[in-house]
């Protein structure tokens, strides 16, 4: 069964798949570049610059989502691009004044650039949800920050050992080089019109949320909501370690050419996560859709386990445990940003948006990721960062497993009272 049927239809699936993939790609030449440097000049409070850095980064991309609940939620179609346009302008201004204060005075600069980073997917998703093609559309945008972190790095840590560029200026320079691909996937996405008859036909309409209606919806699946919250902290927490300190995790292996190796890793993963979740567009049954979101939820989990099991006794090399750990994860976590919320919606049929979803568990998975980096960095457990990843591995794949068992059983029971 085809599910592109006409030539124009084909069209704007490839061009508003490009719009996304390249806008988000871009941001995180603004966001992850700096964390392919090692800053091991600079100390501050007796704490690795790199650490403080990461951290200051974090808590503004944190507090970001918690705007983000109220701000993309109430997001209207006509200031999309405005928003667009001012929150990436923000972000790199903060990294020139990174470049122009000397160290340590220019650490506010690194929070301020993520400050407005963390609302930047939900403005990008905005003009792509709600429509017969969104999981396609949306694995297109979910896989470039599958990549893009490793490629970002990659043109960082050319900038500093090619060009010896200063690692203060680094993160400036990474996001001019991309700022002409941003503006190419900024001025695609505002071509892109609104959802059609079609589209919400299938999808169900979309629309901004006020207060009112957003305690409602809480209200009505609160319970479904929290453990989703809880399934998406575990994940976000292992990306976030996997992703900030994956030179470390290399170099404690003695692997050299890690530029390269910081992109190569990752294509494999974005293969396979865009064949699986791109290939839920051919469920057009939205029920079906949304229960298939908890068996890839329980494979990431039973996967991460497994792989975990064997790398700690040996029998999977670093490299082939970082693919695959990274896919365990990656797949549940794309499906939450690709699959999961949008079928939500349109199995429920309540007239919403994905933003406010997305950014109930993106607040709450920023802001754990922010207390277990400042945990390992302050607490008085002495692990390495290889030793605590493999804790980490250990403890989100449990958790995984077990919530969603109990998520699935709760919807179950949400099924059996629409059915009644």
């Amino acid at each position: 069964m085809k599910f592109i049927k006409s030539n124009s239809e084909a069209s704007f699936v490839i061009k508003a798949a490009a719009a996304v993939f390249i806008t988000y790609l871009s941001m995180y030449a603004f966001r992850k570049p700096f964390t392919s440097a090692q800053y091991a000049d600079y100390i501050l409070w007796g704490i690795d610059y790199k650490i403080i850095l990461i951290i200051a980064q974090l808590v503004g991309y944190t507090l970001s989502k918690y705007f983000g609940i109220k701000i993309i939620s109430e997001l209207s179609a006509s200031k999309r691009t405005i928003t667009l346009i001012f929150l990436m302008a923000f972000s790199w201004l903060a990294l020139l004044f990174f470049g122009i204060v000397p160290a340590p005075y220019n650490l506010p600069f690194m929070f301020l650039n993520g400050l407005p980073l963390g609302m930047i997917w939900g403005v990008v998703f905005s003009y792509i949800e709600g429509r017969r093609h969104t999981e396609l559309l949306g694995v297109a945008m979910a896989s470039s920050f599958i990549i893009s972190s490793g490629i970002v790095k990659g043109v960082g840590s050319y900038l500093l050992i090619n060009l010896q560029v200063s690692e203060m200026w680094m993160p400036f320079f990474t996001g001019l080089l991309f700022l002409p691909i941003l503006f190419l996937g900024i001025y695609l996405l505002h071509s892109l019109g609104n959802p059609d008859e079609g589209d919400v036909l299938a999808r169900t309409e979309r629309k901004p949320m006020d207060a009112a209606e957003r305690k409602a919806f809480f209200k009505r699946f609160a319970p479904g909501i929290i453990f989703s919250i809880i399934i998406y902290v575990c994940l976000t927490i292992f990306r976030d370690l996997r992703d900030n300190f994956a030179v470390e995790f290399w170099k404690s292996f003695g692997i050299e050419n890690i530029p390269s190796l910081l992109v190569l890793s990752e294509l494999p993963i974005a293969l396979f996560v865009i064949l699986i979740i791109g290939s839920m567009i051919f469920i057009k049954n939205n029920k079906q859709a949304f229960f298939f979101n908890f068996y890839i939820l329980l494979f990431g989990g039973v996967l991460l386990l497994l792989s975990t099991i064997l790398f700690s006794n040996d029998l999977l090399s670093p490299t082939v445990w970082m693919i695959l750990v990274g896919f365990s994860m990656y797949l549940p976590y794309i499906a939450f940003h690709a699959l999961f919320f949008e079928r939500w919606i349109a199995y429920f049929k309540i007239k919403s948006n994905i933003g406010y979803l997305m950014y109930i568990v993106d607040a709450a998975g920023y802001l754990g990721s922010t207390l277990v980096l400042l945990f390992k960095n302050f607490s008085n457990v002495d692990y390495s960062w290889v030793a605590f990843f493999i804790v980490t591995a250990f403890v989100t794949s449990i958790l995984i497993i077990l919530l969603t068992i109990a998520n699935y059983f709760y919807f179950k029971n949400q099924d059996k009272l629409i059915l009644t």
